[in-house]
């Protein structure tokens, strides 16, 4: 405990991790509250009333609280056993990437798949984001309901699509590019976590050893004609990917930076710059 309290992180002890496993499984994610009272003594009902009283994800925006305030260049690349971190020297294209809360090793994956990427606030307008003349925009992860974050960030997405320009979402991404598409996504009564999610890619057959983090899935019965979908859990049969018939936009529910794979979903940062070169070949 006390190399906890070194660096400033919670533990818990004491509990039953398997009874509390299954009360989650059954019942659904709970809301709780952590404390510390170093006599051991706790006013049990303020504290049951305080997690009662919490209001849930639904209809939070918590992409605004996380991201960067000012745009940015992100030029490294993947860690590699022989080099460490590099640096993209010959990029192939142009990408901005929203920061709805980005994964660093995304910017990394970006960059090493051929990317020369500017980083972009969330609340970020369409004008803002072509300034910079991106021959493709990545969304990126991020915590909160995405309903709640498409208030500003949908109109953005749906003139970027007007324009034609590839677009590769992950995660809080993928569900405001269904949202964009005029897709519908809910709270799950169980969110996705961990790193080994089985995810089956439905157009090659293949399976991908996943990483997930997420508590709000796209609805599939609500996307319109056109949209595909690509991959689903092979968990619970939720939603995991999407791409639009005939247009360089797609999308995945996991994520293929965390390589739990470790190289299952590398292709999709590759796709991504494919689409690129094919809309500029165009």
């Amino acid at each position: 405990m006390r190399g906890l309290k070194s660096y400033n992180l919670i533990g818990l002890a004491g509990i039953d991790t398997r009874a509390l496993t299954q009360a989650i499984r059954d019942n659904g994610a709970p809301n709780g509250v952590i404390v510390h009272s170093p006599s051991g003594e706790f006013e049990l009902e303020k504290l049951i009333k305080q997690a009662k009283e919490w209001p849930g994800l639904e209809g939070m925006d918590l992409a605004k609280e996380v991201s960067c305030t000012q745009s940015y260049a992100w030029d490294e690349t993947r860690w590699d056993i022989k080099d460490g971190y590099q640096k993209q020297t010959a990029p192939l294209c142009k990408v901005v990437a929203i920061d709805y809360g980005a994964k660093r090793n995304i910017l990394r994956c970006l960059a090493s798949a051929g990317c020369d990427v500017t980083v972009v606030p969330a609340t970020a307008t369409a004008d803002d984001i072509m300034a910079h003349k991106p021959d493709g925009v990545f969304l990126s992860n991020g915590p909160g309901d995405p309903a709640a974050t498409g208030i500003y960030a949908i109109p953005v997405i749906q003139e970027l699509m007007n324009k034609n320009i590839p677009i590769f979402g992950i995660c809080l991404g993928h569900q405001l590019l269904a949202l964009s598409l005029g897709g519908k996504t809910r709270k799950m009564h169980l969110g996705h976590r961990g790193a080994n999610q089985p995810v089956k890619d439905i157009e090659t057959g293949k399976v991908e050893i996943t990483s997930q983090n997420h508590g709000f899935e796209v609805v599939e019965d609500s996307l319109p004609q056109g949209v595909k979908v690509t991959h689903t859990s092979l968990f619970d049969g939720s939603n995991e990917g999407i791409r639009v018939e005939g247009k360089p936009f797609f999308s995945v529910q996991y994520h293929p930076e965390a390589s739990p794979g470790p190289m299952d979903s590398f292709y999709l940062f590759e796709r991504f710059v494919e689409n690129i070169k094919k809309a500029k070949a165009a």
